[in-house]
């Protein structure tokens, strides 16, 4: 198990770019199942997750040759469907979350498909209900093997329908949106999430000969056709990583330009970083968070502590809640931290703690952090990363605590965020891969 070794209290400056969106590649590189046209995707961050990703496609047949150090051309046109039944898919797909979203372009194009109990992050229960319940609408049966884990579907056909979904979940939306684009009718999808990464694979599906209309809000109609072609596609840079880097500048005392961040599909995320007081300087598309004495968090108007929490898109997403909440910890002032999604992800906050932050933990979904102001320095300790955004945010409070830290089952981490030592190396941080 590899570990990170961190000598904190370096300022870190300089310019980074940020990767191309995990979150993004996850639904993109299923949709490249729903054609047997070659299909190029630049822009793939190279990580653990959607690594993995590939190689699931790689055994399932898909012609993948990679054209540049973040470019490949896939092609999906004698894919094994038998090896969705075997052993080593139950196992490698078990481990990935994102491959649940195999499920829908499978059940488009092919009819049957399986859906893995869901691995990734342990965050807390996430359900597969919105997914199932959707592809039963369309037409599909399930059944489920408790032995392996698996939900077994099948279609003879696809039909169109109307749908209210119970909960606007982006992968549910996401799978269900790449059945329906093959199935025969009109599908309405209402409730549907519309992240940018939601709009990033309409718009892919719609370059493939897609009929959608409603995209970027919460109400997708898709008009079914018979086949699709190949397209080529470029991912958005992954706007929780930008988020990292602007709570990392804070946290360092350092300056930071963080390059090409695409800031119209940022939405909320700066003003949120702003209301800890963070100056956000934004030049074209770079952001530039310049070296600050001290940032305050605001107060609401009637003069009450400020509460940061999450809400589907267009509100704040919740993988950036573990980063704002480190970054409030050397702040002015008192924030309320309520992270509603998952009620396992504020359990790194004693590690915090222990390395002399201020946190109450009010319950799993809220923290209140009462900033420290710079008075005193983390101090640096032995610790775990739980899941990848916790564990950046680990990485974050390493960095800017006094002496070293050494942080464990890093895997978590390289999941999410591609050679991070390396590039923070490139800014001026003490960071050893061990």
């Amino acid at each position: 198990m590899a570990t990170f070794e961190v000598i904190g209290g370096n300022k870190l400056n300089g310019e980074i770019t940020p990767q191309g969106a995990k979150n993004e590649a996850l639904q993109i590189l299923s949709a490249v199942l729903l054609t047997s046209e070659p299909i190029e995707i630049h822009n793939i961050p190279n990580i653990i997750d959607v690594n993995l990703l590939i190689e699931l496609l790689q055994e399932m047949n898909v012609s993948v040759e990679k054209i540049g150090s973040n470019s490949y051309k896939f092609r999906a046109d004698d894919v094994d469907v038998e090896y969705l039944q075997s052993e080593e898919y139950f196992k490698k797909s078990g481990r990935l979350r994102g491959s649940v979203m195999l499920a829908g372009p499978l059940l488009a194009r092919f009819k049957k498909a399986y859906l893995p109990k869901p691995g990734g992050d342990k965050i807390g229960r996430r359900r597969l209900d919105t997914h199932i319940i959707g592809f039963e609408k369309l037409g599909a049966s399930f059944s489920y093997n408790s032995n392996t884990g698996f939900f077994a579907l099948q279609a003879n056909e696809l039909k169109g329908c109307y749908m209210l979904l119970d909960e606007p979940s982006v992968t549910g939306t996401a799978n269900i949106l790449m059945a329906a684009v093959l199935a025969d009718g009109t599908t309405t999808i209402y409730n549907a999430a519309y992240e940018p990464y939601i709009q990033q694979l309409c718009k892919m599906l719609v370059r493939m000969g897609a009929n959608i209309v409603g995209i970027g809000s919460n109400m997708l109609t898709i008009v079914g056709v018979v086949k699709l072609s190949g397209t080529t596609h470029t991912m958005l840079p992954d706007m929780i990583e930008i988020g990292s880097f602007i709570g990392l500048a804070a946290m360092t005392h350092g300056s930071i330009t963080i390059k090409n961040a695409a800031v119209a599909e940022l939405g909320i995320i700066p003003e949120k970083f702003r209301q800890l007081g963070i100056e956000i300087n934004i030049v074209g598309d770079d952001i530039h968070v310049p070296a600050q004495d001290k940032y305050e968090i605001t107060k609401f108007l009637d003069g009450g502590v400020l509460t940061i929490y999450d809400n589907p898109w267009p509100g704040f997403t919740p993988d950036l809640l573990s980063i704002v909440l480190v970054t409030a910890i050397q702040a002015h002032g008192s924030v309320l931290i309520h992270q509603k999604m998952f009620e396992s992800r504020l359990f790194f906050t004693d590690k915090l703690i222990e390395m002399g932050a201020q946190i109450i933990l009010c319950d799993p979904h809220r923290a209140v952090v009462i900033g420290l102001e710079r008075e005193k320095q983390l101090r640096g300790i032995t610790m775990s990363s739980p899941d990848i955004r916790a564990g950046v945010a680990l990485l974050i409070a390493a960095l800017s605590a006094d002496g070293k830290s050494t942080i464990q089952n890093i895997e978590q981490i390289d999941r999410g965020y591609e050679n991070i030592d390396t590039r923070l190396r490139a800014l001026g941080a003490d960071i050893k891969r061990c």
